[in-house]
């Protein structure tokens, strides 16, 4: 048996941001925990939803406590705004640990049981669904805004927790390239990369099935088509590719599952705080040569997908070429190709590689892994 679970409604395109006054009017909501970060504040991403609220007489109050890895005390905070704010709904307008931070918040407030946070990890027995959560997402990566998951860093254990829970879906998403304009190109580029992992993962899962690889080998297609573009000159056409790529590879991966890259990005973020589409894009291509041999046809469609020209190579070429694409595409947009490049020190790799292990997405790789295997492809990325 296959499960899906998406979004009840969904936006698309430039300027689509304005729909969210006929969201909130036609559900009845009185006021919204507007939740974003201090960066996208400052930039005046932020404004640019407030200017739609205002304009509607819409009543909010905003918190923007949130770190790039967010973590637990940013929930409970968020969870306090809420209460104090009297609020009915939650708008998140960020990346993923924004809209993380904001499911945090209203898987919660309706299940105060959990308040700990620490209690969701893997698939928790919540009774309630999540507050309203209206999610605009303003980088062309996460898919926050359409899965069913969420990570949180445990700081005290320099550690992060995945989160499933289908409850806490965002009820509406609307995703406006317009919001993204103004990410920096590294931004750009490991956000970009990020769905690139999460499209290929959620192809090769164990979890995959026809519906989900319909969706991860469209965003590959896109994403090969449009985050060179993105990256060099942010024009929309690439800018809107990119929105709606990250989009589709989330429809997938959150109903199938992933693999040992997350596993392995994870433990990057929660110990050194590196930013997780960077850590994903660096270990991708490793780990790709590591599971080739599980799923090697599956592999061939990746290299189709990234444009290569597979006709009269043999699978075992064809899938070395996918890999070959997805490292030089990495390269192109300026990610780091090894940990000693981010600062990594080598006598963390023993650490990094128990978290990893003990990560709820490891289960999802599609040839199974042992500490050591997992030692081994760290050790590479070194």
């Amino acid at each position: 048996m296959a499960r899906f679970i998406l979004n009840e409604t969904s936006y698309f395109g430039k300027g689509s941001r304005a729909e969210i006054v006929n969201e909130i009017l036609t559900r009845g909501y009185k006021k919204a925990l507007l939740v974003s970060d201090n960066i996208l504040e400052k930039c005046g991403v932020l404004d640019k939803v407030k200017e739609v609220l205002d304009g509607a007489n819409i009543n909010y109050e905003t918190f923007t406590e949130i770190k790039q890895n967010p973590t637990i005390k940013n929930c409970k905070d968020g969870l306090a705004a809420y209460n104090e704010a009297n609020a009915d709904f939650i708008i998140a307008v960020g990346g993923g640990s924004v809209i993380d931070t904001a499911k945090a918040i209203g898987i919660t407030k309706n299940n105060p049981e959990f308040e700990d946070i620490k209690s969701l990890e893997g698939v928790a027995n919540t009774k309630n669904k999540s507050v309203p959560i209206i999610a605009l997402p303003t980088t062309c990566g996460t898919a926050a805004e359409v899965t069913i998951n969420y990570v949180i860093t445990v700081e005290d254990e320099n550690r992060k927790i995945v989160c499933v829970d289908p409850k806490d879906i965002p009820l509406v998403a609307i995703v406006d390239a317009e919001l993204m304009m103004t990410l920096p190109a590294k931004t750009i580029a490991a956000t970009g990369m990020d769905a690139l992992t999460h499209a290929i993962e959620g192809y090769i899962t164990k979890g995959a099935n026809t519906i989900s690889d319909m969706f991860e080998i469209k965003a590959i297609e896109m994403i090969a088509k449009h985050l060179r573009g993105a990256v060099k000159d942010k024009n929309m056409e690439d800018m809107e590719g990119m929105s709606i790529a990250q989009y589709i590879a989330g429809m997938g991966f959150s109903n199938v599952g992933l693999g040992i890259v997350h596993s392995m990005a994870h433990p990057l973020g929660a110990i050194y705080d590196i930013p997780h589409g960077v850590a994903n894009a660096l270990l991708l291509p490793i780990i790709m040569e590591f599971n080739m041999s599980a799923c090697i046809e599956k592999y061939v469609d990746i290299a189709k997908a990234m444009g290569v020209n597979v006709e009269g190579l043999s699978k075992e070429a064809a899938a070395k070429a996918a890999v070959d694409a997805v490292r030089q595409l990495a390269i192109d947009v300026g990610i780091p190709q090894t940990l000693r490049e981010i600062n990594i020190p080598r006598e963390g790799i023993a650490k990094l590689s128990i978290d990893a292990l003990n990560d709820v997405c490891t289960g999802g790789n599609p040839k199974d892994v042992t500490l050591k295997d997992i030692e081994n492809l760290y050790q590479i990325a070194y």
